[in-house]
This record gives C-alpha cells, structure tokens and sequence, in this order.
C-alpha cells in the first residue's frame, strides 16, 4: 500500500469529532431574544445600535418571535426603525443559531423578522408639497401620449379641446355676473314662492293658524251650506234595520260608509250633521264611479236617482272642466284629485282626524300608496295609533295595527321635490 494511500485514511475519532450537535435552546420562549432584521434599500453603518421594544400590555406568556415588537436605530443622519412589526408568514419561521466550537454544539432560537425603514433626519419635519389637480391631471397626460393606445391619445386630445380657459374668462366674468343679477332681480322671494304654491293646491280652502284639526277646514268650505241644506235624511227615519239604511245611499257597496252608519246608529241618537256629511261622501264616491257620463246630465240623474239636483249640479261645477269642442263638463285628472281630497277632509272630519286609509282604498279601487300620498296632501301623516289615541277616539285595541291619516297641528304640507338634470 502507497503511502499517497494511507494519509487518505482518517481515524475514526476524528470524524466522530468533525459532526455537530443541534438542539434548541432551552430558554424561555418568551424570554426577549436575538431578532433578524432586514434592509432593503439603505444598509446601516456596523457602528450603528439598535434596541428592541416591546409593549407593556402584551402577552407575557407568548413566545418572543410573536409579540408585538418594535426595532429602531439611530445613526448620524437616518433612522431606522421597523415598518410594520414583526413579519408575520404563515408556514414558514426564522430561527437564530449560535455555535459553540468547544462542544462543537449549535443552538438554535425562533427570531421574528423586521423589516426596517428609513427616515433622513434632515428631512424629518418637512412637509410633501402638494399636487394641484392640474399638475395631476397634465402629469397624467404625459403618461398618455407617452404610452396610452390611440383610443385614449383621442380621449386625452378631445378633453384639452373641451377645456376653458379660465384666465379668458376672467374679463367677462362681470358682465356675466350683471346680466344674472338683472334677471334674477324678477324671480319671486322664498316666501312668495310658497303662498303661490300654497294657493295652487288641489284641496279645499285651510285655516294655516288653525290651533285644532276641526279649524282647519271648515264643512261648508268642502259642502256649500244650500247643498247640506239639500241632503234627504228624514227618510232614514222610517228605515227599519241598517239594510233599508244601505239602500238610501247614492253608493252604498262602500265599507267605509257602512262601518260609519253603524257607529251613528250606535249612539243613544244619532248625529244629524255626521249622518248628512256621511250621505254626501257616498255621493261623492257615486259620482267619482260614474265621472265617464258626467257630460250627459240626464244620465248621470237617473243613475243618482237618489241625490238632489242642486247637490249633482254643485258636483259637477266644482269637479269639472268643459271641453271646447263640445262645451260638455269632464272630469280631468286636476278635477279628480280636488274631488278626492275634498272627500277625505270630510273622512278625516268623521273619524275625529285619523282615518283608515287602507278601506277608503279599497272602497275606491286605488292604490293605498295614492290615497296615502293624497292624505298627506291634505297635512296628515301616515302612522299606526297608539293606545292613548286609541282610547280618546273610542277604537278597539285591535285597531292599533291599522295605519291611519291623522291630520296634524301646526299644519304642515309636503315639500315639493327637486328634479336633477339628467346629465
């Protein structure tokens, strides 16, 4: 055997002694530690100390690498410090190793990892200057024309075409101004605008400082005082039960106007005013049914066999129009609304200002929505009674799930709503 061959052979101690031990430190894991740190752009003097920082409310009992920690440092002209804590990874975790050559063992211990930013301490108080939109805007278009496709070099070319300029502006900025002013000078103050729309509203004349509901409108404003004079109701008299009642009415498939009868005849004596303001509704609702043959007085007449001439002629010369072609009454969506709310004011009056507006609905084959908004009109608001007003009003307690137009003091009117342009 050469000699080349022999010094090629190693011991058997040798190599046990070449192996190294790993095992983990037997520390605390939450015993502050060494801690990795990462720079990725501007690397720190060797010079420069670094502290670790942790906070005072945080788990004592957490390992180190999971605390909520802080690096900074601090060298002539820059800080470090650590931008967002510790990094957090899921599956993956950093770990420190310190040799010991004596007992050829190496230790190792979790670190969390910190990756630092930098502050130049020259520049620490100093304020970024803002971008205008302008600046914004034309950096934008550089950006554009540089790269931007042909749709958007288009896009950006017709914007600088629709731009004003202005500084041009600037020198008939106040004749502008003076023809606004002139113009304006004409357009009605905020008050008169609303007496103008107070006064155009399809409802019955209103008492606006009324102190009560009952003020607000007044019953022969809504029935002129010859046509209440006119209602038949001596022949109620002579009926025998609250069918032969029924058949009286102008309109008598109305269960509203049933439900009323029944609480006047319920009463030790009945009421002569409401049983006339209940009988004109009915015939309100008979000539709301029939408004396609209120041109032809004769036929409406004998459909209403029942209603006297002067209440059907009042009617007619309130809640229509005549036509120019043929000078014959029509009841125009204007016309209708007003006899609608002239109706519910009367409602209201029966029902002690809360009205069931669900059965009015039913009974004219509306949407609730519209006898809703209509009963606003008029200054009500749509809610359920409470059991007080239940109580002052003589309801059943069933009737609290019921909403109710309840007239409301001081009156108050809807708002109109303003229309966006469409852009």
């Amino acid at each position: 055997m050469s000699s080349s061959a022999v010094s090629k052979k190693r011991k058997r101690g040798a190599e046990d002694a070449e192996k190294v031990t790993l095992q983990l430190s037997s520390q605390p894991t939450s015993q502050v530690g060494p801690v990795l740190a990462s720079f990725p752009s501007l690397q720190p003097p060797k010079s420069t100390a670094f502290k670790c920082y942790v906070q005072r409310n945080r788990d004592k009992n957490a390992s180190f690498e999971t605390q909520p920690t802080l690096v900074a440092g601090e060298g002539e002209t820059v800080e470090f410090f650590s931008a967002d804590g510790p990094l957090q990874s899921t599956g993956c975790s950093y770990m420190i190793g310190v040799h010991d050559k004596r007992t050829n063992t190496t230790v190792l211990r979790p670190a969390p990892l910190h990756v630092l930013a930098r502050q130049v301490k020259a520049l620490k108080n100093l304020n970024p200057i803002e971008v205008s939109a302008g600046e914004r805007m034309a950096q934008r278009n550089n950006l554009g024309e540089a790269f931007g496709t042909k749709k958007a070099k288009a896009a950006i070319r017709a914007r600088e075409r629709n731009r004003v300029d202005i500084d041009a502006m600037k020198d008939v900025a106040g004749h502008l101004q003076d023809t606004i002013m002139a113009n304006t000078d004409t357009l009605p103050t905020a008050e008169e605008a609303k007496a103008t729309a107070d006064s155009n509203r399809l409802i019955p004349p209103y008492n606006e400082d009324a102190q009560r509901p009952h003020d607000v409108y007044a019953l022969h404003d809504i029935i002129p005082e010859a046509e209440f004079n006119a209602i038949p109701v001596n022949a109620f008299k002579n009926a025998n039960d609250m069918q032969d009642c029924y058949a009286l009415l102008p309109w008598s498939r109305s269960d509203w106007i049933k439900l009323q009868l029944r609480f006047i005849y319920s009463a030790p004596k009945p009421d002569k005013r409401e049983l006339k303001t209940v009988y004109y509704v009915s015939a309100m609702i008979a000539f709301y049914k029939n408004s396609r043959i209120v041109g032809d007085k004769d036929a409406l007449q004998h459909k209403l066999a029942s209603v006297p001439s002067i209440i059907l002629d009042g009617l007619i010369s309130r809640f229509t129009e005549k036509e120019r072609s043929t000078n014959k009454p029509k009841m125009t969506p204007q016309t209708e609304t007003m006899l609608l709310t002239y109706m519910f004011a009367l409602c209201l009056r029966v029902d002690d200002y809360a009205t069931d507006t669900e059965t009015i609905a039913h009974d004219l084959s509306m949407p609730p929505a519209k006898v809703s908004g209509l009963f606003k009109a008029l200054g009500c608001t749509i809610k359920k009674l409470s059991p007080t007003e239940l109580k002052e009003r003589g309801l059943p307690d069933a009737a609290a799930e019921t909403k109710r137009a309840v007239l409301k003091i001081p009156l108050e009117f809807p708002k109109s709503r303003v229309k966006r342009a469409r852009r």
